[in-house]
């Protein structure tokens, strides 16, 4: 048996994308700059004007997984991550917010086989989103180093499914045509 086990090196080549809810900016901008800085600490070009990661800002954190998995479905990237910020009220709106969220993103990933880090914080008040966004540690930076250890992993499980497929003199199973074109319209779309 072998361990598989995703690593923060050889960040050259990976691709990522990163969604931010503008609701709630002043804390979604810190949770940014803490995944910025994680990214470029660990090689990857930051830069909006480079090739390795994409921004994409939406209204609020209620958009982030459509466009996530919108993102994903191009298979341009090694992992997305998603930043926002869903704080409580005195309605039950943030219940539902936060419940759809947090299931989009994580539908996001198992449909389309890329890593979608789920980086929204869902916090009782403004001082909790602060903390968790840079006043006590900055999660941002968590999000992304989830991003790069995903990506490292899934290239390492993907070669691992190829080589098995190789191995059997087989090619990997493709998707029919229909498929295809549905995928390639929602992505153009």
């Amino acid at each position: 048996m072998a361990v598989f086990e995703g690593t923060f090196a050889h960040t050259e080549t990976f691709r990522f994308a990163i969604v931010i809810g503008r609701f709630n900016d002043l804390v979604t901008g810190k949770l940014l700059e803490g995944c910025q800085d994680c990214l470029k600490r660990h090689g990857v070009n930051v830069d909006p004007q480079g090739s390795q990661v994409d921004y994409v800002w939406v209204p609020g954190s209620f958009e982030v997984p459509l466009v996530a998995r919108q993102l994903a479905l191009t298979h341009r990237y090694d992992a997305i991550i998603c930043l926002g910020a869903v704080i409580r009220g005195q309605t039950p709106h943030f219940d539902y917010v936060a419940a759809e969220v947090s299931k989009g993103i994580a539908a996001a990933g198992f449909q389309t086989g890329v890593p979608v880090i789920f980086g929204i914080l869902t916090t009782d008040t403004l001082q909790q989103a602060l903390e968790r966004a840079g006043i006590k540690s900055n999660l941002g930076w968590n999000y992304a180093l989830s991003a790069l250890e995903m990506a490292s992993l899934m290239t390492q499980v993907k070669g691992l499914t190829d080589a098995a497929f190789q191995a059997g003199g087989t090619t990997p199973p493709t998707l029919p045509a229909s498929m295809k074109s549905a995928i390639a319209t929602d992505a153009s779309s």
